[in-house]
This record gives C-alpha cells, structure tokens and sequence, in this order.
C-alpha cells in the first residue's frame, strides 16, 4: 500500500528514462506528483517495455547532461519543483575506463551533471523548500575492479551531496541520496545475464536476493518526503547488507 503522498508536487527525475530512475519515476507519480524525466533518445517513443522503460504518463525531454552548457540552456516547462531526483549514470567495462577519454565521459555523466543541474534547478527548489535525492553506489565504499571512474564519480555525489546539504540548508533546500547495491537493469547486466556471476553476487549479501526497483523507489519517496524533513546530508546504502 502506497503511503507517501506527492499530489499538487512537481519532480524532475534525471535519467528518468530507464532503470532505476525509471522506477523512481513512476512511484512518483504513483503518489500523485506531475513528473518530469530527462532521457539521451530524441523522445519517449524511442524507448520501449522490452528496455525496462514506461513512459506512461511521464513529462519526457531529451537533455545530453554530459555537457553543462545543455543543462544550463534548458528552459523548463514547469514554473516550480518541488523534487529533484538525480538517477543519471553510465559505467564502461573491459577496461575502458583506464583511458583518460572515457574516464572523462563517465565523471562528466556520473558527477559533473549533477552538480550542473543542481545549480540549474537551486533557484525553484529554494522557493518550494524542497529536496533534492541523488544517486550514489555502493561502490563509493569500496573498490572496484576496471571501473576507476565509476568509483570515483559515485564517491564524488556522496561528497557533493554532504557538502550541497550544508551549503543550502538555509535556503530550506534538503540534500540526500542513496547508495544502491545490486539492482536488476541495463548496466548491470554483465552480472545478472551471467548465472555464474550471479550467483556469487547472491552468496555476498545477507539477504541473498537482488535490490529491487521498489527498494530503491521507497527510500526515494522517505527521503523526499515530509517524513525526513529533518534529515540532510545522508547517503542511505540499500543494498541488503551486502557492505556489511
């Protein structure tokens, strides 16, 4: 049963589009809220069920965060927010993260946007006393082996996300974010399409089960809700004690 109630709320789910900020998304406007996504494909008819995509009734715009100027020039078709849910991401395996091109594109996606949107959207969300829920990892407390930018782009939200809470608590603005563990989508599928890989993943957390996009969803709705209003500055980690 849905407790969390969201009506007469605007939200803006970066990589709304997909995955988990897909999930997110929809549990938004599940509680009522007037939902805005950001998506890379020219419009919503480019992504489809198959993907783990729903777009039913979402506001889609296609926005290249990997460049701030584009983020900065964006003109919004909503005159306030409420909520802003940073879900944007992007990891590159085999290895390519040790070249300094890639390295760069995934700190540009993973870090460097949310500050840009952020600074973008700062303005709204202090008129609204609102909130802003980020997207870390936990890969931002450990190490990850062949993903030297992923690692550090998910430990930089955290950082970002402590030091934004402390920057803008006077302006009633609130910072937090969580750190998801395994989750079923598109980027993880180099583990969850291998049994093999699985299943030791499964072996290392205790509730020995993959994180679901109604985990990840629910700990979003808390910590945009009335509910946290006196927690800032927090990365909750759900990833069903796997960092334990």
């Amino acid at each position: 049963m849905q407790t969390f109630d969201f009506r007469g709320k605007t939200v803006l789910v970066i990589g709304g589009s997909s995955g988990i900020g897909n999930g997110i998304a929809q549990s938004f406007r599940g509680c009522g809220a007037e939902v805005f996504v950001w998506g890379t494909r020219m419009s919503a008819s480019d992504y489809s069920a198959a993907e783990g995509s729903d777009l039913t009734g979402l506001n889609y715009a296609c926005v290249d965060i990997a460049d701030a100027a584009n983020v900065e020039s964006y003109v919004a078709p909503f005159a306030a927010l409420d909520v802003l849910v940073q879900s944007q991401g992007t990891v590159m395996y085999a290895r390519r993260e040790f070249e300094m091109r890639a390295f760069q594109r995934v700190m540009d996606i993973n870090l460097n946007s949310v500050m840009a949107c952020a600074l973008k959207f700062r303005p709204l969300l202090a008129k609204s006393a609102g909130s802003i829920v980020n997207l870390s990892s936990v890969a931002a407390y450990r190490s990850t082996v062949g993903n030297p930018a992923y690692s550090a782009s998910k430990t930089g939200v955290m950082a970002l996300t402590r030091t934004l809470a402390q920057a803008w608590a006077r302006e009633s603005i609130r910072v937090n974010a969580i750190a998801p563990g395994l989750v079923e989508t598109k980027l993880t599928k180099v583990t969850t399409d291998h049994p093999e890989r699985l299943n030791a993943a499964l072996k290392s957390i205790p509730l020995a089960r993959l994180g679901t996009l109604e985990d990840m969803s629910n700990a979003v709705l808390f910590l945009a809700s009335s509910l946290a209003a006196y927690v800032t500055g927090q990365t909750l980690v759900i990833d069903g004690g796997a960092t334990l």
